[in-house]
C-alpha cells in the first residue's frame, strides 16, 4: 500500500459529495423544506454526522502511512492495522453514499411534487374565465428559466456496476417511452413560412389512441399548441451524464446532434466540438452555418439538457 491510496480514498468521497450537492441541492433547497417539512435538512444533518465520524478514521490512515514512511518499512503490524482501517473506511463511504442517495431521492420527489403543482396551476389558469389572460413571459425571464433548468438537471450517480439509464445524457429514451405532461421535448413543427424547425416545447398530453402528442411552444406560453406524432418528438435528457465515470453516455467529438442555439428556443443541427470534461461542463458545439467558409459557426457552449441526437444524415 502507498500513501496515495489513502489520499485517493478521501478525495473520492469528497467528489461524490460535490457531485451530489452541486446539482440537485442547488435547486432552491429552502423551498423544498417549506414544501415537504424538513426531510432534506435532516438527511443533510445525518450526512454531516457520518462524515465527522469517518473523518477520524481517514486521519488515522494518513498518520499510519506517515509512520511507515518514517520507519521506511511495512511491518506485519502496519499491514494488519491498515487492512482494518481501510475496511472501516469502505464501510463509512458506503454509509455516506446511502444517505446521499436518500437525500437525492427526496429532492427528486419534491421536485416532482412542485412540477405537478405548476402543471395544475397552469391548467386552472387556462380554464379560468374570471381572471384576465396572463401576459406573455418576457424573453429575458424565459432565457433565465431555461438556464436554471439546465443547471439544476440532476447528475446521475449510479452504484458500482450500474449503467446509465435511458434519458441520461446522450442515451435515448426506450422505444415505448411516453413523455409525461410537463416534460420538455424537442418538437418538429411547421413554421409560418412552411419550413420545418425543431423547437423547445412542453408536453400537454399524449393520446394512446392516435399515438400523438399535444405540446405547447415554450416561447409562446401555451398560445401555440401543436398536435404531433411520436416521430416528431425527442424527449430531453432527465439526468446529466458524468464524464468522469460514464463518458460513454455523452455525445462524442464530431457526432451530429440537435442543439438549442444560445438565447433562442430553437434546435439546430450541430457537430460536437468538445464533450464535457467535468460534470458541470457544457458541450462545445459547431452549428451548421453557411455564412462561414467551412459551413460551421465558431464553438458555442450548450448544456447537456439541450443536446439531443439528430437522426438526419450529416451534410457533405
Amino acid at each position: 500500500m502507498s500513501f496515495v491510496v489513502g489520499c485517493n480514498l478521501k478525495s473520492k468521497g469528497h467528489k461524490i459529495l460535490a457531485y451530489a450537492f452541486l446539482g440537485p441541492l442547488g435547486w432552491d433547497a429552502g423551498r423544498h423544506s417549506r414544501t415537504k417539512g424538513r426531510p432534506p435538512a435532516l438527511l443533510t444533518l445525518s450526512l454531516q454526522e457520518e462524515r465527522s465520524r469517518s473523518e477520524h478514521n481517514l486521519v488515522n490512515i494518513q498518520k499510519t502511512h506517515e509512520r511507515m514512511q518514517t520507519e521506511n518499512k511495512i511491518s506485519p503490524y502496519y499491514r494488519t492495522k491498515l487492512r482494518g482501517l481501510y475496511t472501516t473506511a469502505k464501510a463509512d463511504a458506503e454509509a455516506e453514499c446511502n444517505i446521499l442517495r436518500k437525500a437525492l431521492d427526496k429532492i427528486a420527489e419534491i421536485k416532482s411534487l412542485l412540477e405537478e403543482r405548476r402543471i395544475a396551476a397552469k391548467i386552472a389558469g387556462l380554464y379560468n374565465d374570471s381572471e384576465p389572460p396572463r401576459k406573455t413571459m418576457r424573453r429575458g425571464v424565459l432565457m433565465t428559466l431555461l438556464q436554471q433548468s439546465a443547471m439544476t438537471l440532476p447528475l446521475w450517480i449510479g452504484k458500482p456496476g450500474d449503467k446509465p439509464p435511458p434519458l441520461c445524457g446522450a442515451i435515448p429514451a426506450s422505444g415505448d417511452y411516453v413523455a409525461k405532461p410537463g416534460d420538455k421535448v424537442a418538437a418538429r413543427v411547421k413554421a409560418v413560412d412552411g419550413d420545418e424547425q425543431w423547437i423547445l416545447a412542453e408536453v400537454v398530453s399524449y393520446s394512446h389512441a392516435t399515438n400523438k402528442y399535444e405540446v405547447d411552444d415554450i416561447d409562446e406560453e401555451g398560445k401555440e399548441r401543436h398536435t404531433l406524432s411520436r416521430r416528431r418528438i425527442i424527449p430531453l435528457p432527465q439526468w446529466k451524464a458524468n464524464p468522469e465515470t460514464d463518458p460513454e453516455a455523452l455525445f462524442q467529438k464530431e457526432q451530429l446532434v440537435l442543439a438549442l442555439y444560445p438565447q433562442t428556443t430553437c434546435f439546430y443541427r450541430a457537430l460536437i466540438h468538445t464533450p464535457p470534461q467535468r460534470p458541470q461542463d457544457d458541450y462545445s458545439v459547431l452549428f451548421e452555418d453557411t455564412s462561414y467558409a467551412d459551413g460551421y459557426s465558431p464553438p458555442l457552449n450548450v448544456a447537456q439538457r439541450y443536446v439531443v441526437a439528430c437522426k438526419e444524415p450529416k451534410k457533405k
